[in-house]
């Protein structure tokens, strides 16, 4: 049985770092090879066993190969195909399980990720107002367009990485979550603002939230301005709640992004939003050009359309935020003990963690907690067969299937790895 190192060392012949997405980059001795997915966890290639509250940043929200989904996605390619080139009957019905579900959407197209979702997206907005400046709340994540890839920190704003031309940072400013001066002094200063765009609930950082006022604010000043309200609901949507974190806050954006949970780990997105909005794409000289390839394949149609009746027509839900909570609670009950100072964050689908004394509420707040003695936490609980992202931006993630998981067995493994972490923590 060949080595996590064996395996990297092997395919780094081939590919940066040894893997095809650099997130999957751990390190020589910390990179993980999959060898089967099962339900809510995995076996490694080394034959070790976890238990998965990562699962792949969020988009299993029923299961690892959970049959139902995977049997109506091989009917369809053994029935229809994969695809043709042209519109298939079954690509309205998805968007009328989606419209069913989130009544904000109007019309709406899909895409192949989160990313290819925001990028249509936000030049929808562009196109609908005949604007370019882009409003983006600090801390969110909205995919890998350059434009995307600058972020707000205490050197101003910056690329995340290189290759990044400044160009692409011209028509992007960015705003801290929950500060409605802040948003009313961007919208009235500097070119208008063509959309304003942020997770609810942000899903890269660790679940921190809106309040339910700064959302009544924001709907009102984005509706005063003229500008779009776009919520990126990639990692939220259907997961949150049947209609996301729009049904939670009971706020409608003119724009919404979705992926992730909406096929179960199938490559499948979508953005959609007001139909007079949405008609702006076209063919037009003044029109919104989109369109791609493999946008709409059966294989992504098939596992959203069987996905979101899951979602739709069964206590799915229910018992993901039900298992969620008995969790949160556990480990509530581990930092407890141990003596550490601790805040959740987020709903219990999808619950960040944050060492401090207080909830935060912003990008700016999550710096000042405790975040090197979290990721010293998960690198134990790792060790002990229990996966999960080591950075508290990352929110643990909850399925369907996590339903099986020995809570008790759980708690006494966090117990252990919590006092191993303070030794190790207050050892440097």
């Amino acid at each position: 049985m060949p080595s996590h190192r064996d395996l990297l060392a092997h395919a780094q012949k081939h590919m940066p770092l040894g893997v095809l997405d650099s997130y999957r980059y751990w390190g020589p001795d910390a990179s993980i090879f999959v060898d089967t997915l099962d339900g809510g966890g995995f076996t490694a290639s080394d034959g070790t066993k976890y238990v998965d509250f990562r699962l792949g940043y969020g988009p299993i929200i029923l299961g690892y190969r959970d049959r139902r989904v995977d049997d109506a996605v091989v009917a369809a390619i053994r029935n229809i195909g994969t695809i043709c080139g042209f519109s298939t009957p079954l690509d309205a019905v998805v968007v009328e399980r989606v419209k069913a579900m989130c009544p904000h959407i109007g019309k709406m197209r899909f895409a192949n990720s989160g990313t290819e979702a925001v990028m249509g997206a936000v030049r929808v907005a562009r196109g609908f107002t005949k604007r370019d400046r882009i409003l983006v709340v600090e801390g969110g994540f909205h995919g890998l367009t350059d434009e995307m890839m600058w972020r707000s920190d205490d050197n101003g704003v910056v690329p995340f990485g290189a290759g990044l031309p400044e160009s692409t940072r011209k028509h992007v400013d960015f705003i801290e979550l929950n500060d409605l001066d802040g948003l009313q002094a961007a919208l009235t200063s500097g070119p208008p603002v063509a959309a304003v765009l942020l997770e609810p609930i942000m899903g890269n950082c660790g679940s921190i939230s809106s309040t339910q006022a700064y959302m009544d604010g924001l709907r009102a000043a984005c509706t005063q301005h003229g500008a779009l309200l776009l919520i990126d609901e990639v990692k939220t949507g259907f997961r949150v709640a049947k209609g996301g974190a729009q049904e939670r806050y009971g706020v409608q954006a003119d724009l919404t992004t979705y992926a992730k949970a909406m096929g179960n780990g199938y490559p499948v997105a979508a953005f959609g939003g007001r139909a007079d909005v949405m008609d702006i794409i076209g063919f037009g000289a003044d029109q919104v050009t989109h369109g791609g390839t493999y946008t709409a394949n059966l294989i992504a149609l098939a596992a959203a359309n069987t996905t979101l009746t899951i979602l739709a027509e069964t206590d799915a839900l229910q018992t993901v935020d039900r298992v969620g909570g008995e969790i949160r609670a556990l480990l509530g009950r581990v930092f407890t003990a141990a003596g550490v100072e601790h805040r959740f964050a987020g709903p219990d689908s999808m619950f960040g963690v944050h060492f401090g004394d207080e909830v935060p509420r912003s990008y700016r707040d999550w710096k000042r907690t405790d975040a090197p003695l979290y990721t010293a936490f998960c690198h134990q609980l790792i060790a002990r067969g229990v996966m999960l992202e080591p950075d508290s931006r990352e929110p643990w993630f909850l399925c369907e299937a996590h339903q099986h998981v020995d809570l008790a067995w759980l708690e006494e493994t966090a117990t252990a790895a919590m006092a191993a972490a303070l030794d190790a923590h207050a050892a440097g």
